[in-house]
């Protein structure tokens, strides 16, 4: 069967897009005079912050020359003597690179039989090679390891293909040498991949089964669900197909495949990767990880894990009246992204909303504006918080722990951490990392690179971790990092409050020793964002009945004296006793109201 399945995996920045780009111009996919950097990255944000953040399937059309692919001299002399070139389809799924979005990569590997390990020559091995060569692996997927950037003047190919050798134990031979940018030994890694990778099965007498590994919303065609026909064939256009795991029944409206656009064909068959159109309007009937079959009596296929959020974050509209517009928006996002989950909730000082669960913190980022730039939806979200466990339950929401310091039986998320350093920088990355209550496991040199594996509770890192680590190591340091188990903490639940009402989307939980600073820090914050009023308010951060940081914005002062002018010194003083008792009164029945613009100066911070 002349199809091949791969996908390219890598570190961010170490070039898969480029070499997708080179492959769509070798195969001749895309016109020249359409080609453009990052075509696979069709999002506007993926453009603009220059990674990949959506894995991007296309289909390319290869003819490969006989004497490219010889081995030894009896196959050259057979190909000089004219043997016919062959037709391969080659299905590539490009892949992000970023520990946020892992998720992407893990379903695109369930959809190939083979990879591109693809390692930077002025960078080596960094912590998402790692991860991502290391789930390739376990999957028994055929790495084809390649070193890009070989054109760069400072590119160690020598260090690099070491790197590769002692940490994947590849033969030197195997590893292939390109440069995306000016194509060079594109060709032959082309034609490696019609070698190395096998051709799926064709099983093509079966009964349907195909994977759902992502999907997106059609308003014409409904949910369009990009799949990996596993058995079978798709049958004729409008015929009913079943989706196992919602019990749902929808009919294709269209197949296809990916040329890099939607395109149209007869229908699919095992081994290719291609779309259907369901014509199903519910979101929540299409989910990603599904089989779809011709009858409910099949045996599903083993699908993808279950993703667990590990970083929440709520989100409300900032006009009230688009809370059921949100709701929508939000169904529909999540098919795009199988990472994000959403469950609505109230808050006393922000209204009607959503708490969301996200992968990390780029993860909730890139979901926020893309939010607010594909769907035009105005959000404010609350600051970042972890899931913790208090007497076996989750607590997502800060709101949702009891006041007061006497906490028993609270669990906060334990994670494993990957980091990649160069040597230099050692000393700085540790002394970072202890300081978020880091424990150190161990340390292992490759090469003019460190990898330092850390346990840390993920609360610390969900702050501002990752900007630091770039900090200390002059952008060098890489990280990647895994789920442990949940530990007992001595946290606190620290609320703020303005004139003395609770500001709930404030609230915060946080380990004890830096709750006094957290709470001074925040109050300060509050004082700079929210606008003076004719009386004085008073900004406190508590814990439980305990206050532990307070500031006071004073009122503006009206001179009521200023119409005087004359007379005796009691007029004065009645004239400010008369202020001074308004003030109060005010004060009393006056309330706060906290702007958006305050909230979100707080909140970024």
């Amino acid at each position: 069967m002349n199809i091949r399945n791969f996908s390219i995996i890598a570190h961010v920045d170490h070039g898969k897009s480029t070499l997708a780009d080179r492959f769509l111009e070798i195969t001749g996919t895309v016109p020249k005079d359409k080609l453009q950097p990052q075509l696979l990255d069709s999002l506007a944000l993926e453009r603009e912050r220059g990674i990949t953040i959506k894995l991007a399937p296309v289909r390319l059309n290869y003819i490969s020359s006989p004497k490219e692919s010889c081995v030894d001299a009896i196959s050259c002399a057979s190909a000089e003597s004219g043997k016919a070139n062959t037709a391969y389809i080659l299905n590539l799924i490009d892949t992000p690179g970023h520990v946020d979005f892992s998720y992407e990569v893990s379903r695109a590997l369930n959809a190939v039989e083979g990879a591109l390990l693809l390692v930077d020559a002025t960078q080596g091995i960094q912590a998402q090679t790692l991860a991502h060569g290391t789930a390739a692996l376990e999957q028994n997927l055929t790495l084809i390891p390649v070193i890009n950037k070989i054109d760069l003047p400072n590119a160690d190919i020598e260090s690099t293909k070491k790197q590769l050798i002692e940490t994947f134990g590849f033969a030197e031979e195997e590893i292939l040498l390109v440069s995306s940018k000016t194509g060079h030994g594109v060709d032959k890694l082309l034609e490696e991949i019609i070698k190395k990778i096998p051709a799926p099965k064709q099983e093509t007498e079966k009964p349907l089964k195909a994977l759902i590994f992502d999907s997106f919303f059609d308003s014409f065609k409904g949910v369009i669900a990009q799949v990996r026909i596993v058995e079978g064939q798709t049958p004729s256009s409008q015929s009913p197909i079943m989706f196992l795991g919602t019990k749902t029944s929808g009919h294709i409206l269209e197949t296809g495949f990916f040329a890099p656009q939607l395109t149209p064909n007869n229908g699919l068959k095992a081994g290719e990767i291609g779309y259907i159109a369901t014509g199903i309007k519910e979101p929540d009937l299409v989910r990603v990880g599904d089989t779809i079959a011709t009858n409910l009596s099949q045996d599903p296929l083993p699908g993808y894990r279950k993703v667990k959020p590990m970083v929440f974050v709520g989100l409300f509209p900032i006009d009230a009246d688009e809370y059921f517009e949100l709701k929508e928006v939000l169904a529909k996002f999540r098919l795009t992204d199988p990472a994000f989950s959403y469950t609505p909730e109230q808050s006393g000082a922000l209204g009607a909303g959503f708490r969301c669960g996200f992968l990390g913190l780029l993860h909730a980022e890139v979901v926020q504006e893309r939010l607010s730039k594909e769907f035009n939806v105005n959000l404010l979200a609350t600051a970042p918080s972890v899931e913790y466990l208090l007497d076996g339950k989750p607590i997502i929401s800060p709101s949702d722990l009891p006041e007061g310091t006497n906490i028993k039986n609270l669990e906060e998320p334990w994670i494993k951490m990957r980091i990649f350093t160069p040597q230099t920088y050692i000393g700085s990355v540790m002394e970072l990392v202890q300081g978020k209550r880091g424990k150190f496991l161990n340390m292992q040199h490759f090469g003019a690179q460190v990898e330092l594996l850390y346990e840390m509770p993920l609360s610390e890192m969900v702050t501002d971790f990752y900007d630091k680590l770039k900090s200390v190591s002059s952008g060098f340091a890489s990280l990647d990092w895994e789920f442990l188990d949940f530990r007992e903490v001595d946290a606190v639940r620290v609320d703020i409050m303005v004139s003395g009402e609770k500001v709930d989307a404030l609230s915060t939980i946080i380990f004890r020793p830096k709750a006094e600073s957290f709470g001074r820090r925040m109050v300060e914050k509050l004082k700079e964002a929210l606008p003076r009023q004719n009386f004085a308010i008073a900004i406190q951060a508590a814990i439980g009945g305990t206050i532990i940081a307070r500031e006071t914005i004073s009122s503006f002062r009206k001179d009521v004296t200023d119409k005087l002018y004359g007379g005796d010194r009691t007029r004065k003083d009645k004239l400010l006793e008369k202020q001074k008792k308004g003030k109060k009164k005010m004060k009393m029945i006056g309330r706060v109201e906290i702007p958006q613009e305050a909230f979100l100066s707080i909140l970024k911070s």
